[in-house]
C-alpha cells in the first residue's frame, strides 16, 4: 500500500477502531451500576484514541500540533489500559480478554510512539504551504451518488 490518503488508511487508526469496538461489545456485559462510571470511562478513552489520530491527521500541516495530538492519543491509550486494570480487578473481564486488549494497546502505543518519532514523514509540507495549491491524486469526495 502506498502513502496514506486519509487517517482511515493508517494501520494504527484501523487497530484503534477495531479495539474500541471490541471494548464496546465487552463493556455491554459490565454491571448496570458501572454504566456511568467504568463503562462510560473505558468507552470514552478507547474512542478518544482513534478520534485524536483523526484530529492529528488534520493538523499535520504543523508538526507540533500533529505531535501534540498523537501524544494525547497515546495518553488516552494508556488511560484505557488503566480502566482495563479496573475491569479485571472487579472481575468484569476474563484474564484472556484482558490480556488480548492490553496487548493490543501495547501495540497501539508502540505505533503511536513511532508516529511521534517519525512526525516529519507525516508532516511533509512546510507550515507556509498553501494547501489550495496542493493537488490531490484521489477522486473528488463529491459525487453524484
Amino acid at each position: 500500500m502506498g502513502a496514506a490518503k486519509s487517517f482511515r488508511d493508517l494501520k494504527v487508526y484501523q487497530a484503534t477502531r477495531e479495539t474500541a469496538r471490541t471494548i464496546f461489545e465487552i463493556s455491554k456485559r459490565f454491571p448496570r451500576e458501572e454504566q456511568y462510571s467504568l463503562t462510560d470511562q473505558i468507552r470514552r478513552s478507547s474512542r478518544a484514541v482513534k478520534a485524536m489520530i483523526a484530529e492529528a491527521w488534520a493538523r499535520r500541516r504543523y508538526k507540533a500540533a500533529f505531535v501534540n495530538k498523537i501524544d494525547e492519543a497515546l495518553g488516552e491509550a494508556y488511560e484505557t489500559q488503566s480502566w482495563l486494570d479496573d475491569a479485571l480487578d472487579a472481575g468484569y473481564l476474563s484474564k484472556e480478554n484482558f490480556d488480548d486488549l492490553d496487548n493490543r494497546y501495547d501495540m497501539i502505543g508502540g505505533m503511536l510512539s513511532r508516529m511521534i518519532d517519525r512526525a516529519d514523514d507525516f508532516c511533509k509540507y512546510a507550515p507556509s504551504t498553501d494547501y489550495r495549491s496542493v493537488t490531490r491524486e484521489e477522486e473528488s469526495p463529491f459525487t453524484d451518488h
